[in-house]
């Protein structure tokens, strides 16, 4: 598989556990852009949310985004929002396969209900806003994706057989 693999999808839906796992697959170098970001700036996603509200976070994600695309042969994992920007749809889709992980909402709040690192969804009611989030952004999901994988209620390796699968053919 040449070239870039890049993955969207809400919080939750496996991007960094399944994109590590593909790149050391197939011998390509993972980056997943709120960890560059944390990297980069020795604060956690969350603080940046406190202190320079999501316009602030998003700007930063939006130069991550755009330095790591410009790699060449690198699985890529994207926040859950990275998306909302059209800038970077454009960006995203043009930079290489682009895979949409896909989960309902009930899996993605068995998963993510009690990680304390989801700014969005530290509020009273975190699967309505789950919820909310698939509804705005899954059409935005499907328009940049090459590939849609539904990743509920199975393991990981079935996951890369599926993707696996869907790039060579």
């Amino acid at each position: 598989m040449d070239g870039n693999i890049i993955f969207v999808g809400l919080m939750g839906a496996g991007k960094t556990t399944v994109g590590r796992l593909l790149a050391k697959h197939l011998n390509k170098s993972f980056y997943d852009t709120d960890q560059e970001i944390e990297r980069r700036t020795g604060v956690t996603v969350p603080y940046i949310f406190e202190v320079e509200g999501e316009a602030g976070f998003r700007k930063r994600e939006s130069q991550m985004i755009q330095e790591l695309t410009n790699l060449e042969d690198v699985v890529l994992a994207t926040g859950g929002g990275a998306v909302l920007c059209k800038e970077n749809r454009e960006v995203i889709k043009g930079a290489g396969t682009v895979i949409y992980l896909r989960a309902n909402v009930h899996e993605l709040w068995l998963r993510t209900r009690n990680d304390k690192n989801r700014p969005l969804l530290q509020n009273n009611n975190p699967r309505a806003k789950l919820e909310e989030l698939f509804e705005q952004r899954d059409p935005l999901y499907r328009e940049v994706a090459t590939y849609i994988v539904d990743t509920g209620g199975q393991p990981v390796s079935n996951i890369l057989h599926h993707i696996e699968e869907q790039i060579n053919q």
